[in-house]
């Protein structure tokens, strides 16, 4: 019976959390279209591009009409929200395409970047945050951490052209944009995986030095407790000590964390997928925005909001696994 109410209180939590992103995504979706209508940005114009230079006043009502954006914002909201509830989520003004379509072509290869950015910031934050924890004040803990204060300052989209600068133009080691080569006409493994890396390092950078800070102060306190204390006076090994007793409490502030940095990370995958012409969903979303493209604006900033919402889920759902203590009921 004990096995299963960790289960169950985290199946209630998920269905709490549930019912209250509903109300929340749809308030984003109605806010969504209320700035957006006003916004200095013509849709009609972004649509018909240089045309809509020379075209008249009656072509571009008529255009407008055909749109749909010639009623007022609330109208299209709900004209647009019961279409979505049923899968419609309607056609892309600037992309010419169904959104469906435009959301399933760039939403792959904005996960793999961002997973790939994530790993990179989890796994390099939490080694040298625990090596720096180890001996807080040595060389290595004063090198880091000023390198970590340094990036927290840096903006993405710097990290990402320093990056191109160094990588692509001056060592020529690594391509400095797009998912392949210019000259290929195919998609491969090797090539995404190799115009991946610069992205996926900045953006991971990026996120690491929160990581680093938050592992370098938790096993840093972790080892002055007494716990650890009475281990090293039973005779316990170094290694033992930090890998059975410091290691875990002074990982756990880092699952909180996970959720907490997705808006960051999305907010930086926006920058980053931009500056290294990523074929993701942050980079379209700029032109969206831009172009005033109430559909697929309303379905990118949705699925910004679910992941901020899923990823706050999921940390409190970690944490409560990992410390018993704090459960899933509050």
């Amino acid at each position: 019976m004990s096995r299963r109410l960790p289960w169950a209180a985290m199946a209630r939590m998920t269905g709490r959390r549930t019912l209250a992103a509903v109300p929340v995504l749809l308030g984003v979706t109605l806010a969504v279209f209320a700035v957006a209508a006003a916004s200095p940005f013509d849709p009609v114009k972004a649509y018909a591009g240089t045309a809509g230079l020379t075209a008249s006043q009656e072509n571009l009502d008529q255009l407008r009409a055909n749109l749909g954006v010639d009623r007022p914002w609330p109208a299209q909201w709900w004209d647009w929200l019961t279409r979505a509830l049923q899968g419609d989520l309607g056609d892309s003004g600037v992309m010419r395409q169904p959104v469906a379509d435009v959301v399933a072509e760039r939403l792959g290869w904005s996960a793999l970047l961002a997973a790939t950015a994530f790993l990179v910031a989890i796994a390099l934050g939490t080694g040298l945050g625990v090596l720096a924890g180890r001996r807080r004040g040595g060389l290595l803990d004063r090198a880091v951490s000023s390198l970590a204060y340094t990036l927290e300052a840096a903006p993405a989209f710097w990290l990402g052209l320093l990056a191109v600068w160094f990588f692509a133009l001056k060592l020529g080691a690594l391509p400095a944009g797009g998912l392949t080569d210019t000259a290929s006409d195919t998609v491969t493994a090797g090539q995404v995986a190799t115009h991946l890396v610069l992205p996926a390092l900045v953006l991971g950078i990026s996120q690491l030095p929160w990581f680093f800070l938050y592992v370098r102060q938790g096993v840093g306190d972790a080892l002055e407790e007494d716990p650890v204390r009475g281990a090293r006076a039973r005779g316990l090994s170094e290694r033992t000590v930090l890998t059975g007793h410091a290691l875990r409490s002074g990982l756990l502030p880092v699952l909180t964390l996970v959720g907490s940095r997705v808006p960051e990370l999305i907010t930086g995958a926006l920058l980053v997928e931009t500056v290294f012409s990523w074929p993701g969903i942050a980079a379209a979303t700029v032109q969206t925005a831009v172009s005033a493209d109430f559909p697929l604006l309303a379905a990118l900033t949705v699925l910004a909001t679910a992941a901020v919402l899923l990823g706050n889920l999921l940390s409190d759902l970690l944490y409560g696994l990992a410390d018993p203590r704090v459960g899933f009921d509050g």
